[in-house]
């Protein structure tokens, strides 16, 4: 068993996918029309075809108030792995992406948790080795 995708619920998904290309750096894997909204996929350049991220319309009643609860208490909807959180964070800081959460060490991991602009805090996470 392995993971092939997970999601992560967005406002736009026009404005997730240019914010998870341009500034994460991510890559569209599936951008497929399916009426009103996209089957819209992202993956890491550096395994393309590896685990894919669907950015999933935020159109269920549910997902509204289990994404603002989620933000009010500042838990991270998704975490992604960078090999360094402070550099990270400046390439992206230097993007204009807001961060709620500056690099933070705890024991052998750095952290720092930013707002995707789609109603999301997503954690960027490093090993310290």
């Amino acid at each position: 068993m392995r993971i092939h995708l997970t999601s992560i619920f967005v406002d736009d998904q026009e404005v997730a996918r240019r914010f998870y290309t341009e500034a994460l750096g991510f890559v569209v894997r599936h951008d497929v029309p399916t009426g009103e909204n996209r089957w819209l996929t992202v993956a890491s350049p550096q395994d393309p075809d590896g685990p894919e991220l669907l950015l999933e319309p935020s159109d269920h009643p549910a997902v509204g108030p289990f994404k603002a609860a989620l933000v009010a208490d500042g838990i991270p909807a998704a975490q992604f792995a960078v090999d360094d959180v402070h550099a990270e964070h400046e390439r992206l800081r230097d993007l204009g992406v807001r961060f709620t959460q500056e690099p933070l060490s705890m024991g052998p991991v750095t952290t720092a948790v930013l707002d995707d602009t789609c109603g999301n805090l997503v954690q960027i996470a490093a090993m310290d080795v």
